[in-house]
């Protein structure tokens, strides 16, 4: 192809004939090159401005979008672009998203506490909002000490409908993430919430509180991440897209933690287990459906 293209810039000077015969190429060859080289053009042009829309879409997410979450936005705007293509042009131009690293547990054990029975099984999905929840904890480095977050998660809509955050990992936390869930959620009667075993998910404190908010203990095994990787995931997520790096001070963790949950998260950030909706349409695409039902 640079051999044409030589011919080409060239060939006022000495002659398409005597080009194409030192550089033994045919001129049939070259003047068919030549044709084509308007529609090439065009396509390089379409793909330098579809470029440029995967960059903005990129930056849009915070640098944190791959392409299987690019490529759903450009469907999104009725770009219909085939996924590879979308891959190609990303790796080709350094365009990359965040990798996922793993996170330090904070699961502690109570030896003397009798754990409640494993009543998701994995199975992570909920047939509607309100009917199965799971929660845990993670921390956040600041330069004041860790910044401790505990959630809940409607596996329905894979929305964080409970949070709350603390310098501290007792049972308070969590059962503040969980009437939170409760106010914003609100679950059925005998609505699950699976935890992993940690002291804090195993304490009476907050035994009472799921007791009284009529729901359903339920929690996996020690030590397995997979029996509670819809929570897992999410934290994965969040540790991914927001960094790991150390801030000042926890007022600041804590503002990062809650524009990435009410801003992002919930309301823009393309799920893949939702058929690369957001959590939040999710949620009204439930309620429309209860709507239409009544």
């Amino acid at each position: 192809m640079s051999r044409f293209r030589f011919v080409d810039d060239h060939r006022d000077a000495f002659g398409v004939k005597r080009l194409c015969r030192v550089l033994e190429i045919g001129r049939s060859g070259f003047y068919a090159w030549l044709k084509a080289r308007p529609a090439a053009e065009d396509r390089a042009g379409a793909e330098d401005a579809l470029a440029v829309e995967i960059a903005g879409i990129h930056a849009e997410s915070g640098r944190a979008y791959g392409a299987p979450r690019v490529h759903a936005m450009l469907r999104r705007r009725g770009r219909p672009v085939n996924r590879k293509r979308v891959e190609r042009i990303m790796r080709e131009r350094g365009i990359r998203g965040v990798t996922r690293r793993r996170r330090r547990s904070l699961t502690r054990p109570d030896a003397r506490a009798v754990p409640a029975p494993d009543l998701v099984g994995r199975d992570f999905t909920a047939a509607r909002p309100g009917t199965k929840l799971v929660g845990d904890i993670t921390c956040l480095p600041t330069d004041e000490g860790w910044l401790y977050l505990a959630t809940a998660i409607d596996l329905a809509t894979r929305e964080v409908i409970g949070y709350a955050m603390a310098e501290h990992h007792r049972a308070d936390l969590v059962v503040d993430a969980l009437r939170m869930a409760a106010g914003r959620g609100g679950p059925e009667e005998g609505c699950i919430f699976h935890t992993d075993r940690g002291s804090e998910y195993t304490s009476t404190q907050f035994r009472t509180e799921i007791r009284v908010l009529g729901m359903r203990q339920s929690t996996g095994r020690t030590g397995s991440c997979y029996d509670n990787a819809a929570a897992e995931s999410f934290f994965a997520i969040l540790k991914a897209e927001i960094s790991t790096t150390v801030r000042p001070t926890r007022a600041s963790a804590r503002a990062d933690v809650f524009r990435f949950i009410e801003v992002y998260y919930n309301r823009k950030r393309l799920h893949s287990t939702l058929d690369y909706l957001t959590p939040h349409e999710m949620r009204l695409s439930y309620s429309r459906d209860i709507t239409l039902a009544a």
